[in-house]
C-alpha cells in the first residue's frame, strides 16, 4: 500500500495526457509499472484540481500611472501581465513557452519595461525590453552568455547587471541604457560567480556590489559608476567568516544599510558610515 501511495501521484502527473480508449491512464513508455492497478482517467480529472494551479505576484509599479506589472503562472510557465487600474483585469503581455522573470519599469518614463528569460530551462538568462506602445520585444544582451540581476539607476537611464560574457565563468558587472541596446558595456571585471549589483547611490555615481561566497561569507563593495574601480565596503578577513546582505544607500548618500551576522548568530540590521567606514547596529 505504501508503494502504491508513492507511485500513484507520479503516474497521474506524468501520464494525465495519455488516455487509453478504455478510459484508463496509459503510462509513458519510459515508465516500467508492475503490480499497480489500472488508474481510471476520472481519478486524474478529480486530482487535477489540486495539481494544477495559478499564482500571481507583483513585479513593478509604473513610475507615473496607477498601473502595475504582475507575474502570473498559467499551466507550466509564468508570464508578464499588465493591470492598468485598481481592480482592473490583467492583460497578458508575454507569450513564451519558457518562464519569464522580472518585468520591471524604469524609475522614470514608463514607456517600456525589462524582463529576463532563458530557453528550455538552460539558465542562460537574457535581458529583453518590452515596448508598451507596440508590443515589440528587443534583445538587450548577447544571446549566449548567462546574465543575471538588474538594478536601475535613480535616473532610470542605466541598468546594472551581471554577465558571464567575457569567459563563460566569471560574472562581470555591466551597465546598459535599455532604450539604446548599443550602450551596453562592461564596467568592472570580476572573479567568481557570486557577484551582483545591489543599489545605486542617490547621485548615481556609485554602485553597491554584492559578493556571495557562501551562506556564511559574503561582502559588499563600492564601484565607481564611471571608471569601474571597486573598493571594499565591509570588513574582509579575520578569524571568523561574516555574511553581509542587503546593501541600500541612505537617502542622503552618506551611509549604507546592510544586514550582517557579525558578532551574532543571526542577521541584524546595521549602518555603514561611508566617511568613517564604521559599522553600527
Amino acid at each position: 500500500m505504501k508503494t502504491l501511495t508513492r507511485i500513484l501521484p507520479v503516474l497521474i502527473l506524468a501520464c494525465v495526457s495519455a488516455l487509453a480508449q478504455s478510459g484508463a491512464i496509459v503510462p509513458n513508455e519510459n515508465l516500467v509499472v508492475e503490480g499497480v492497478p489500472t488508474i481510471p482517467s476520472s481519478l486524474a480529472e478529480t486530482v487535477g484540481r489540486y495539481t494544477e494551479f495559478r499564482s500571481a505576484s507583483f513585479t513593478s509599479w509604473h513610475p507615473t500611472k496607477r498601473e502595475i506589472l504582475i507575474s502570473t503562472r498559467f499551466a507550466d510557465t509564468a508570464q508578464v501581465h499588465h493591470v492598468q487600474f485598481p481592480g482592473g483585469a490583467r492583460r497578458q503581455l508575454t507569450f513564451f513557452p519558457d518562464r519569464v522573470g522580472g518585468g520591471n519599469f524604469p524609475p522614470k518614463g514608463g514607456e517600456f519595461f525589462v524582463f529576463s528569460k532563458d530557453t528550455g530551462g538552460n539558465e542562460f538568462f537574457q535581458g529583453y525590453r518590452y515596448d508598451l506602445a507596440n508590443g515589440n520585444i528587443t534583445l538587450l544582451t548577447d544571446g549566449k552568455s548567462r546574465n543575471t540581476g538588474g538594478t536601475w539607476s535613480n535616473s532610470g537611464q542605466w541598468l546594472a547587471y551581471g554577465s558571464t560574457r567575457r569567459n563563460g565563468k566569471d560574472v562581470d558587472l555591466y551597465v546598459i541604457n535599455p532604450a539604446d541596446p548599443k550602450s551596453d558595456k562592461a564596467l568592472s571585471q570580476l572573479e567568481g560567480g557570486g557577484w551582483g549589483a545591489a543599489d545605486w547611490s542617490p547621485d548615481d555615481r556609485q554602485i553597491i556590489l554584492f559578493e556571495f561566497i557562501s551562506a556564511n561569507e559574503s561582502y559588499l563593495w563600492l564601484v565607481n559608476a564611471a571608471t569601474g574601480e571597486k573598493t571594499l565596503l565591509t570588513p574582509k578577513g579575520g578569524a571568523e567568516k561574516v555574511a553581509y546582505g542587503g546593501g541600500q544607500f541612505s537617502k542622503d548618500g552618506k551611509g549604507v544599510y546592510v544586514t550582517t551576522d557579525r558578532d551574532s548568530e543571526f542577521q541584524r540590521l546595521a549602518y555603514v558610515d561611508l566617511a568613517q567606514r564604521s559599522t553600527s547596529s
